[in-house]
């Protein structure tokens, strides 16, 4: 056993003195590339390796800011903001791609590598790298544009299930749905319908005791806005839905709503300060009794969001608050705030936090009869409370070398190499 303990040891002392490289000659290139701070996959670092990723902006020539943004087609519009600091202070540039629903995460990773290295040879320009770099286009322009015979409204439709099961224990999952978008400079339209279904079984003992729990919910959601300009905007939503657990048969609300962004909605994706209202009616059927003897019953609401997101060098703030009651009873209210928060705290370190509470005085849908036992474990009923709330939170620290060019995927598992940011 020690022999054996021994080789392993002499081993790896071997593999280790063998490893160490020789020492290395200056790179001048590397030593004049770019310093670029930025949260990079392996995927960009391999595709763009004439840039130092180095892990403090205070270093950095040059940082950059990521955001991301679906379109109405399904995709998404992925857009960076390139700031520059030291010798390249005062220069700024902001590019975006938008990448189709049917965009595999291989184009996807393409389009982003293209644009980024676009974005960066204003400033390679300015390092004696730039005298080995070759810009060329590969596609041969159309004289004439096509027009869209889908005229921007896009659909999509999806079923999914799900089956599990042991010995004392069965689940069934069944999702299906159905949408239509259409959003242009002027209109946005969202049209989203939706059916979920679970049912499970539980043999509680050895006697073959059961236990069946079921859930569905269905809803029909659409939503129409109209911009009047870069600030302000109108529009209205339509509900119409059911659900087990809420103890609606039929939840139906209308609500018109106006809305202003203190800032201009074309800087959306670096900072948003949005104040909407909406005011409306509803109607309800209850699959049973409610606490308030009501079997059905029309409802006045209205409610005021506030939301403020911004996203900068340092991290990003998304905070959001709403309140809302019932005009026939304004002591049925329900007030509820959201916040996360990521920052960079210090060098390598950054911290996030998210979380939600809600002050809850709305719960007339509530059935007579309460929930028994089984419900409440399974969660299969709504429950008396009045507030709820959920927590988040976690940090990171990195440190060491600030340089951070290197690939290496050698024992790495399959999937680390897939994830795209």
């Amino acid at each position: 056993m020690k022999k054996l303990l021994f080789a392993i040891l002499a081993f790896f002392t071997f593999t280790v003195l063998v490893a160490q490289p020789p020492a290395p000659k200056q790179d001048t290139l590397r030593k004049d590339a770019l310093n670029v701070f930025m949260d990079a996959s392996d995927y960009v670092k391999k595709e763009i390796p004439f840039i130092n990723y180095v892990r403090d902006i205070k270093v950095a020539d040059l940082y950059i800011i990521t955001t991301f943004e679906q379109t109405g087609s399904g995709g998404y519009k992925y857009t960076y903001f390139l700031e520059g600091q030291g010798k390249y202070q005062g220069k700024s540039d902001t590019l975006s791609f938008i990448s189709t629903p049917d965009d595999t995460e291989e184009t996807t990773r393409i389009k982003q590598v293209q644009t980024l290295k676009m974005g960066l040879m204003r400033y390679v320009e300015k390092t004696p790298l730039a005298s080995y770099m070759n810009i060329t286009f590969t596609e041969p322009l159309s004289e004439t544009v096509t027009t869209d015979k889908w005229k921007s409204w896009v659909f999509r439709t999806n079923l999914s299930g799900y089956l599990t099961g042991q010995k004392m224990y069965k689940s069934t999952n069944v999702n299906t749905g159905f949408s239509a978008s259409k959003v242009t400079k002027d209109w946005k339209i969202n049209l989203d319908a939706s059916y979920y279904f679970r049912k499970d079984l539980y043999i509680t003992d050895t006697l073959g005791t059961r236990y069946v729990s079921t859930y569905d919910e269905k809803s029909l959601n659409v939503l129409i806005v109209r911009s009047i300009n870069d600030h302000w905007s109108y529009g209205g939503t339509l509900y119409l839905g059911g659900s087990s657990y809420s103890n609606y048969f039929l939840n139906s609300k209308i609500m018109p709503g106006i809305e202003y962004d203190i800032f201009p909605y074309s800087q959306s994706t670096r900072k948003q300060l949005r104040l909407l209202y909406k005011i409306g009616a509803g109607y309800y059927i209850y699959n049973d009794t409610t606490i308030y003897e009501r079997t059905r019953q029309p409802v006045g609401i209205h409610s005021f969001t506030a939301a403020y997101q911004v996203v900068e060098k340092w991290g990003s703030i998304n905070l959001s608050m709403v309140y809302s009651n019932y005009l026939q009873d304004w002591s049925k209210n329900n007030l509820g705030t959201e916040l996360y928060l990521e920052l960079r705290v210090a060098k390598g370190l950054r911290v996030y936090w998210a979380g939600g509470a809600y002050i809850v005085h709305d719960q007339i849908n509530l059935p007579k009869q309460g929930a028994s036992v089984e419900e409440m474990l399974t969660r299969r009923r709504e429950l008396e409370s009045q507030y709820n709330y959920y927590s988040m939170f976690g940090f990171s620290y990195t440190f060491g070398s600030i340089y951070n060019n290197v690939v290496n995927p050698r024992f790495s598992s399959g999937s680390n190499n897939m994830i795209m940011f």
